[in-house]
């Protein structure tokens, strides 16, 4: 096993770099928490037209695009009493590309947009968008870029932050330790952490930080673990990456004396995304999210028979898209695109589980609490149904 977990380290500490790379990419172009636009007015019984934003012709997107435009139409296959005309526009990956999808979109009267995949890209169409009263279902999870007519499907730093503090609540828990990456991804957690922390009323007893390097993580290590020993921190709240820096912060911290058994961990990302982390030690009897387990083998299983392969893990991300807009259509609403609409109390059902739009453009999803219990996964407390059980 720990020539396993060396292994894993070593590949994690080459993945770091490229992290610290591919996170200088976001940006901030939200307008505020307006909840949408008021769009324009469909016709009942008629298709509504949708544009899909997706980088076809980036090599290194295109199966990502492909499985986003499949899970799309199986999504509107499963509609009933809507009509729906999809059409897809190539944003090649680059915000140019963006920009013209978006105008073609707009040229063949577009009453919704789905996309784009990247926030860069998002900040790109905005301004084309801006004039038009349409509303914006991007695919990202980057929360800075959610407002005004931009909502983002993604699932964000908060709503899983916001997750697992009340479960740690709920657990007898009053006191977190944030540990958090010094990059973009590792910042945002460690304000949506705080954030939730102070909102349960539990009380945030160190805050440590680390640049994303094996040289820092080793190096900080000591420090970090005497600093969470020294605050009487009940947890330990890690934003670490599976693909990047996890492997190397869930070991040095037990390393220096920080017991998992006695502090759990709690982490903002999905764990189980590559199996060999569950053996970390750091891990062990740690808590994680994921999404509602029954509804994502329902999609997974409806895509594969359609199509012969495994959705891309955020392809669940337009097929929710679509069963919003569809939803609505079917429910005779002539304002089915509008903001008003989307962002209904009630929320909708999706691929994965119970979700809905919120005023400030971001997704408010139904999570499960997971625990990692030797080496393997065991959900402990279940995704809500819907928004009127506990967990929201």
């Amino acid at each position: 096993m720990f020539a396993r977990i060396f292994r894993f380290r070593k590949q994690a500490a080459a993945l770091l770099m490229m992290a610290s790379v591919a996170a200088c990419g976001n940006i901030s172009v939200g307008g505020g928490g307006s909840g949408g636009v008021k769009g324009p007015q469909i016709e009942p019984g008629q298709p509504v037209r949708v544009a899909l934003l997706i980088p076809k012709s980036d090599s290194s997107a295109a199966p990502v695009a492909r499985s986003l435009e499949n899970a799309a139409r199986l999504s509107i296959a499963s509609l009933q009493g809507a009509k729906i005309d999809l059409k897809v526009y190539d944003t090649a990956g680059t915000t140019a590309g963006a920009a013209s999808a978006a105008q073609s979109a707009l040229a063949d009267n577009a009453q919704i947009i789905v996309g784009p995949l990247y926030s860069q890209s998002i900040g790109a169409i905005t301004p084309v968008i801006a004039s038009q009263n349409l509303n914006i279902l991007s695919l990202s999870n980057n929360a800075s870029v959610a407002g005004g007519n931009v909502f983002v499907m993604g699932q964000t730093f908060d709503d899983t932050a916001n997750r697992l503090v009340r479960f740690a609540k709920s657990q007898g828990k009053k006191s977190v330790a944030v540990v958090h990456g010094g990059d973009v991804s590792g910042l945002a957690g460690r304000d949506a952490i705080v954030k939730a922390s102070q909102g349960a009323g539990l009380k945030v007893a160190t805050v440590q930080g680390y640049t994303l390097s094996q040289e820092s993580i080793t190096g900080k290590g000591p420090a970090i673990a005497a600093a969470i020993k020294s605050s009487g921190a009940e947890t330990v709240f890690l934003t670490a990456s599976v693909n990047a820096d996890l492997p190397l912060i869930s070991t040095t911290l037990p390393e220096n004396g920080v017991s998992p058994s006695q502090t759990p961990a709690f982490g903002l990302t999905r764990w189980n995304a590559i199996p060999e982390a569950l053996a970390l030690p750091g891990l062990q009897g740690g808590f994680f999210t994921l999404p509602d387990t029954n509804a994502t083998n329902d999609f997974e299983n409806r895509y594969r028979a359609a199509y012969g392969s495994n959705p891309h893990p955020i392809a669940g991300l337009s097929y929710d898209a679509l069963q919003a807009i569809g939803t609505l259509a079917a429910a005779g609403r002539r304002d089915a695109v509008s903001g008003s609409a989307l962002t209904r109390s009630g929320g909708f059902r999706g691929a994965y589980g119970a979700f809905r739009l919120k005023g400030d453009g971001t997704t408010e999803r139904a999570l499960a609490v997971a625990q990692v219990r030797n080496n393997s996964v065991a959900v402990i407390s279940p995704a809500p149904s819907n928004f009127g059980r506990a967990g929201f």
